[in-house]
């Protein structure tokens, strides 16, 4: 598999840049509100059905309760909307009593005494997206030692109503602000999706001095069309997302919508298939109390969880776009695992696909492959010819044993990484 060589030369080359909290060492897994409820803040006729604090404490009983937790979900994080639109006397920001009678604190509490953990918003502009007070350059320090006071456990920090100017110098700022309060709160940034997402306009090294996550790109919505156009920017851009992405400091392409109304149970799974190559964060926005059986398979799938949370981080790739609609994607992991994912395009019939490990690049050797949807195994010479059936707007996806130890050599050419060469002796396989 040449494609290793290049990741881990990439990684190697970014490792001594992470942020420097010892935080999401994996990527981040838990329930963020917007998607599924954004600013629903009619509390008056349905109280439990909208953006208040009892629809947090709902979220954290279902992740306590119902084995979420136990599979990495643990954070429970509110999103825009939550703030008395003034601050107090002392000039901090402050929770609207009326959606938030206890408070953020009393909520935080709820949360660690179940073992989870509670994430919040703001925005580093004059206002949030919605309307709400912003964190301004001046606010910095006051708002990141309030969310500490208030034991948040995560920061998820906006753009809007912020130029480039004020962007270039408040992320940096509300990263030291939060690790000067001695807290240790995760710090999300939207500072490369305001930005375009891509070099020369993002400095994707300095992102991971300073965040431990980021949004690159544009909302998730409930729509096919819209995570099919997100996993399309980052894997037509990976050659340059890819290296960035690591332990401590991930590219997020935003929430997980699965569970909701947009997707069919294919196309379910492949979202949560694609996410888990990524190395993405997975915060799933939808209704815990209603989700149907097979959404909640789908999300507590623990060979796709396992595969995400793969502890070299290490973010995939697309290696393969074929005429026929069907795409490959390959993620090494550890123990000299790797994941693949056959993904369809279509939109009329199953396909069958066929190919062998050894076209995937793949060296020498019997692989063990295991159908992560269908637990379903076999054993795999790298130059046997196998079909997999892919569904339309579908995908199969394996997880993929390797033969033994795998030693990669890389060749070097004028200082150039070109291919790496494989040493037969070391790996053969009986």
């Amino acid at each position: 598999m040449h494609f290793a060589v290049l990741i881990f030369a990439s990684v190697a080359t970014m490792t001594t840049f992470a942020l420097d909290n010892g935080l999401m060492r994996t990527p981040p897994m838990g329930w963020l509100a917007w998607e599924r409820f954004r600013c629903d803040i009619d509390c008056t006729n349905d109280p439990k059905n909208c953006i208040s604090e009892n629809l947090f404490i709902d979220m954290a009983d279902r992740l306590y309760e119902d084995g979420w937790k136990e599979l990495g979900y643990v954070y429970v994080n509110i999103d825009d909307c939550w703030a008395s639109m003034d601050r107090d006397k002392d000039g901090r920001l402050q929770a609207d009593p009326n959606r938030f009678p206890g408070g953020i604190n009393k909520l935080a509490r709820y949360m660690h005494d179940r073992g989870l953990k509670l994430g919040i918003y703001g925005d580093m502009g004059t206002h949030t997206c919605g309307g709400y007070p912003g964190t301004t350059v001046d606010k910095i320090d006051i708002d990141a030692q309030t969310f500490a006071d208030w034991e948040v456990d995560m920061f998820k920090f906006d753009g809007c109503y912020s130029n480039a100017v004020e962007q270039e110098l408040g992320y940096p700022l509300m990263s030291k602000a939060l690790n000067a309060t001695g807290r240790p709160i995760g710090y999300s940034c939207s500072w490369p999706a305001y930005q375009g997402g891509l070099p020369p306009k993002v400095n994707y090294t300095q992102l991971g001095q300073i965040c431990n996550l980021w949004r690159n790109y544009g909302d998730i919505q409930d729509s096919w069309s819209s995570v099919l156009s997100i996993a399309d920017w980052f894997f037509e851009n990976q050659d340059v997302l890819a290296p960035a992405a690591g332990p401590g400091r991930w590219n997020d392409p935003d929430m997980l919508v699965i569970g909701d109304f947009g997707l069919s149970m294919e196309q379910s799974r492949s979202q949560m298939a694609l996410w888990a190559i990524m190395a993405a964060p997975l915060f799933m926005s939808n209704d815990l109390r209603t989700i149907s059986s097979g959404a909640r398979s789908i999300l507590q799938n623990k060979m796709i969880i396992s595969i995400n949370q793969d502890p070299l981080g290490i973010q995939g790739r697309r290696i393969l776009k074929e005429k026929s609609g069907i795409e490959v994607f390959w993620r090494p992991l550890s123990n000299n695992a790797s994941a693949l994912v056959f993904f369809s395009r279509r939109n009329d019939m199953p396909y069958r696909y066929q190919t062998s490990l050894s076209k995937l690049n793949y060296t020498t050797g019997s692989y063990k492959v295991t159908d992560v949807y269908t637990d379903q195994t076999d054993v795999l010479k790298d130059s046997t010819e196998f079909v997999v059936s892919v569904n339309p707007t579908g995908v199969v996806m394996w997880y993929v044993s390797a033969p033994g130890k795998l030693q990669y050599h890389p060749f070097i050419r004028g200082n150039k990484l070109h291919r790496q060469t494989y040493d037969t002796k070391q790996n053969n396989f009986l």
